[in-house]
């Protein structure tokens, strides 16, 4: 089982494509998880320009690198969030429009679509991103939000994520919706709910991330064993847990890095997952897609989290057991 450890975009989208590619090929990536921000795919110009895709390609082969996966986490937040000012930054011009919130949904709907065959055209198999989520503020919070309210939120992703998944379909391609806090789908039983909502369809499964799991207290192991059919993508991101009878997991409205804060994401390897366990565990559902380093740490320089990370990561990928069992 040769999975790819590739490297997602995100944490670089400063930097032109062009740059980051040549230092990916020297961290030892084999590939990108493509963000659809800064230059690194501009969906748009993906569509209407004959020979962008495979500029973009062919920049990436210079430096031996596929793109198994093309990533636009931001703009699917506002398929089904209530629009505020802070979504502005996140999206493009052409999709905050006027800023009117039904506008705007309407609006990434569509660029979703677009995102879908954008990534067609790019030769991906994988579009990974968020859903956004109309019930995110209900949790945990006062007053508890009402059954009826809850199955409305569940109705409207349904009704938004329709044609992207129609979308998918015509494509040949799978969503990868990343189970994340903030996102209708957040921990195990929010993600049962949120393939209930729209009947289980093939091209719906889920981008697994261990670190948005390890500090809410749920063991990514058992997300493997309760959707082995679903397991779409994998990040790779570690969290560190500083719980001190003073810090909580709600992190104060802290920043990231800030020492009185209860978690925090690291590098991976350095912090408190269990990655043999994980790794087997994705060994034994039989994942052979990429493994996407998602690096973030406010206390280690990036670039050389990027390649300590790549290293960690092509240690851990170890094959299954294939012989007699004895």
């Amino acid at each position: 089982m040769a999975r790819p450890v590739i490297l997602f975009t995100a944490a670089w989208a400063d930097l032109p494509l062009e740059e980051l590619a040549r230092r990916a090929e020297e961290w030892g990536y084999q590939g990108v998880e493509l963000a659809c921000w800064g230059d690194h795919c501009e969906v748009q110009r993906a569509l209407s320009e004959d020979d962008y895709c495979q500029q973009k390609l062919d920049l990436l082969a210079r430096h031996d690198l596929s793109v198994p996966v093309v990533a636009n986490h931001r703009v699917g937040c506002a398929v089904c969030d209530p629009i505020d000012g802070r979504h502005r930054p996140l999206l493009p011009d052409y999709v905050w429009g006027d800023g009117q919130p039904a506008g705007v949904r309407q609006r990434a709907l569509e660029e979703m679509i677009a995102t879908v065959r954008a990534a067609q055209k790019l030769g991906a198999a994988v579009v990974s991103g968020f859903t956004g989520s109309g019930l995110w503020s209900f949790v945990a919070g006062y007053p508890r939000p009402t059954q009826q309210i809850i199955e409305a939120g569940l109705d409207d992703f349904a009704r938004a994520w329709g044609p992207i998944l129609d979308a998918c379909a015509e494509c040949g391609l799978k969503f990868a919706c990343e189970v994340h806090p903030g996102q209708l789908a957040f921990d195990l039983y929010s993600a049962e709910a949120v393939l209930d909502a729209i009947g289980s369809r093939e091209e719906f499964g889920f981008t697994l991330d261990p670190s948005h799991f390890h500090w809410q207290g749920v063991d990514p192991v058992e997300f493997v064993r309760r959707f082995p059919d679903r397991i779409y993508h994998v990040h790779i991101k570690d969290a560190s847990l500083s719980l001190n009878g003073r810090s909580g997991l709600l992190n104060s409205a802290l920043p990231p890095g800030d020492p009185r804060r209860g978690w925090d994401f690291r590098s991976p390897g350095h912090g408190g997952i269990d990655w043999e366990a994980l790794m087997r565990a994705l060994n034994a559902i039989g994942y052979d897609g990429p493994l996407s380093v998602d690096w973030s740490d406010p206390g280690m320089d990036r670039d050389f989290g990027a390649g300590d990370a790549c290293h960690f990561v092509k240690r851990l990928n170890f094959p299954p057991h294939t012989g007699e069992r004895g």
